[in-house]
């Protein structure tokens, strides 16, 4: 799967002159719509001129603005497909082969190329957020990904204090938001067909100071403008619903970190919690 525009723009970043750096900004503060006007109006408000965009589209990997905007129209699409349309674009080009084969290959190529954007100096900074038992940490998620957002949660719950998972599939979601304070943590979940709750949510923890923290697809929730960090995972799968596993495969990862990093405070919380599985009987003994 090719990449986004918006990921070759952070790929190089670093080879961008100053004005080439002020049109990326302003092509990625409302992306992929800013680069789908005119050429023109895209400069004025970059303030550059023409042929920089141009330029900048080449150094991208574009024949030129004509072709940027197709991939961006693209990415529009493929942002607001529903499942039907997903089954349908999927059954026309299906290879040869069994779903397991297929859908096996989908998802590893996914997290491949998940992991290579996956920055680790980000990771590591997220992982000590969480890991910081003065901030609290709220975790959502939304009609798919809730389920994501509950794992997360119940992990975090024992390795640390202080966690609370927000519904936002619930009306009385703002009731979760009394108590956050500057600072705390907030992790959201959101994929393609972004969801308006989950960005109030976001919208509002920014506002009070807290720091929010993004599990998103390759063309990226509009929540990335609230958050601090990033995480963009391929989603793409023969399917009428698209793939978590490389969005898991990171959590499980960001768990195992935190875990570690506050290892002596995880293991007492987890022997007392042992000790309540055995007064409880929850789980069967077989000595």
């Amino acid at each position: 799967m090719a990449e986004t525009a918006q990921q070759r723009i952070r790929t190089v970043a670093s080879q961008l002159t100053r004005a080439e750096r002020q049109l990326a900004d302003a092509i990625l503060e409302n992306y992929p719509m800013s680069g789908l006007g005119p050429i023109a109006r895209l400069a004025e408000k970059a303030g550059v001129s023409a042929p920089t965009v141009v330029r900048m589209v080449q150094k991208l990997g574009f024949s030129g603005f004509p072709e940027f905007q197709s991939a961006l129209r693209e990415e529009l699409e493929a942002q607001i497909s529903n499942p039907i349309a997903k089954h349908d674009s999927w059954s026309e080009a299906a290879p040869q082969g069994h779903i397991l084969n297929r859908f096996t290959d989908a998802v590893i190529a996914n997290i491949r190329q998940t992991l290579a954007h996956a920055d680790p100096a980000e990771f590591d900074a997220v992982t000590a957020l969480l890991a910081d038992s003065r901030r609290a940490v709220y975790v959502a998620g939304g009609r798919i990904t809730h389920a994501l957002a509950e794992y997360l949660h119940l992990h975090l719950q024992v390795i640390r204090p202080g966690v609370r998972l927000i519904r936002t599939t619930s009306n009385a979601w703002p009731h979760d938001l009394l108590d956050l304070a500057r600072g705390d943590v907030v992790v959201l979940y959101d994929v393609r067909r972004y969801e308006n709750s989950t960005l109030k949510l976001a919208e509002i923890a920014a506002e009070r100071g807290a720091k929010c923290v993004l599990f998103t697809d390759q063309w990226q929730s509009p929540i990335a403008r609230h958050a601090a960090y990033s995480f963009n995972c391929r989603i793409e799968a023969p399917s009428a619903w698209d793939s978590t596993t490389a969005m898991l495969l990171l959590s499980e990862t960001l768990i195992a970190a935190v875990q570690e990093r506050a290892w002596e405070r995880t293991r007492d919380r987890m022997k007392a919690l042992e000790a309540m599985f055995d007064a409880t009987r929850i789980f069967r003994k077989f000595v």
